[in-house]
């Protein structure tokens, strides 16, 4: 009972929160939308609301591990495993200057889906070859405007944990658009808010580590299907070494 209780305080927080600042958003993105192509000032006021919910929650914290390694020379490719709803809040932690990729139900959701627009980021429709090729498009855009895109490899989340496989389409357009590859790993997400179901789990420590990225010439001019086996052995190397521990 009290976990459903503290849920259901976290869930109605979440929901008046926004109905506070998403007006805040939209004036932010009026105000700047003419001299701000990249939308950045849109992407970082909502870097700061997403961070609000895990800073104001001794529940969840939050361990940045490799900042330095962060690639911020220009754009990437940044790729990360998926376990929890929390990964997007938390990967906004990362306070770096991103395009999310996510699937178009996310920008149907009253005000978050609304201010998902606002930032321009990126929808696709699961199994719509149409939509794939926009999506890649797009991408391609933002690339070119300096902007790196975020995708989740595996496409969905895992309910067992489990690093599931890769779609390649994150490598594709790395290779498309010669730029780096930034892997990151999530860890405790699943433990404090798994995939089914709403109700948080209690304290959970949660970790991003940024490892480092692989650079545009690695990526350029290869298959990325050989690239998307690469980072997904990376993955599991550093996953398995932590159930070795």
């Amino acid at each position: 009972m009290i976990r459903v209780a503290g849920s259901m305080l976290f869930w109605g927080f979440l929901v008046l929160s926004s109905l506070v600042l998403f007006p805040i958003g939209a004036l932010l993105w009026l105000v700047s939308a003419p001299f701000d192509p990249r939308r950045s000032v849109a992407h970082r006021f909502t870097s700061l609301w997403a961070s609000l919910y895990t800073w104001l929650n001794p529940a969840w914290p939050v361990r940045v591990i490799g900042r330095e390694r962060l690639y911020e020379a220009g754009p990437a490719v940044i790729v990360a495993n998926h376990l929890s709803l929390l990964d997007i809040l938390v990967l906004f932690r990362l306070h770096s200057h991103f395009k999310w990729v996510s699937k178009i139900e996310n920008f149907r959701v009253p005000i978050i889906g609304w201010n998902m627009r606002l930032c321009d980021y990126i929808p696709i429709r699961r199994g719509d070859k149409q939509s794939t090729l926009a999506m890649f498009r797009q991408c391609d855009r933002a690339l070119a405007g300096g902007s790196s895109i975020l995708m989740f490899p595996e496409g969905t989340r895992s309910a067992t944990g489990r690093l599931r496989a890769f779609g390649s389409g994150a490598f594709q357009i790395a290779e498309r658009n010669r730029v780096p590859l930034q892997p990151i790993i999530v860890r405790g997400t699943a433990e404090a808010l798994p995939k089914r179901g709403f109700v948080l789990q209690g304290r959970h420590p949660i970790s991003i580590e940024i490892l480092e990225p692989i650079p545009a010439d690695e990526v350029a001019g290869r298959d990325p299907e050989d690239t998307m086996q690469r980072v997904r052995a990376l993955f599991l190397m550093h996953l398995k070494a932590d159930a070795d521990t």
